[in-house]
């Protein structure tokens, strides 16, 4: 029993010491000169912030200008949620503008498949706002498909049915 408590107190003192040897050489402390630094503490923070050391928590709570809105109250996101509710998404990114479908086959023609892609320039209602990609692929076998942007009239269909809806959001919000 008095062994094992040897032992680890050993252990104990070993670890303290390396410990010590690790942080001591890790720069924590440098010797600098008082003439050098500014007097007040403002000063000195802004200093480090420069230089890189140190964070900055001024505008951590906001100056009031954001213009930051949850996703179920922007209108074209909701409008465009709501017309592409029958495609099986891929990826859904509010922060970053964009929504992508799946490849969507119809029932009648199994080798043609669409992907739909509908990135948000603004929140702006307008058809400026919008960028809607629509892309085809077409398969001849399981593994032999070609995939190509499609120009067609579903991307001005898409455009004014998504603003269609979102100015009904809009009108709607404003009532309420």
């Amino acid at each position: 029993m008095q062994n094992k408590i040897k032992f680890t107190n050993f252990y104990l003192i070993l670890l303290l010491i390396a410990t010590f040897l690790l942080t001591g050489s890790c720069g924590i402390y440098k010797k600098t000169d008082a003439r050098d630094l500014p007097s007040s503490g403002l000063e000195r923070a802004k200093k480090n912030i420069k230089e890189g050391r140190g964070i900055s928590l001024k505008n951590l709570g906001g100056n009031g200008n954001s213009t930051f809105q949850f996703s179920s109250s922007n209108p074209l996101w909701r409008a465009t949620l709501e017309t592409l509710d029958f495609l099986p998404f891929a990826n859904l990114d509010y922060s970053g503008g964009v929504v992508i479908t799946d490849w969507y086959a119809d029932t009648n023609d199994t080798n043609t498949s669409l992907k739909i892609t509908v990135r948000f320039l603004s929140n702006e209602i307008s058809s400026n706002s919008l960028k809607i990609i629509v892309h085809q692929r077409t398969c001849s076998t399981q593994m032999n498909c070609s995939i190509k942007i499609l120009k067609s009239q579903i991307q001005q269909e898409l455009v004014a049915s998504i603003l269609e809806k979102a100015v009904i959001f809009e009108k709607t919000k404003k009532v309420k």
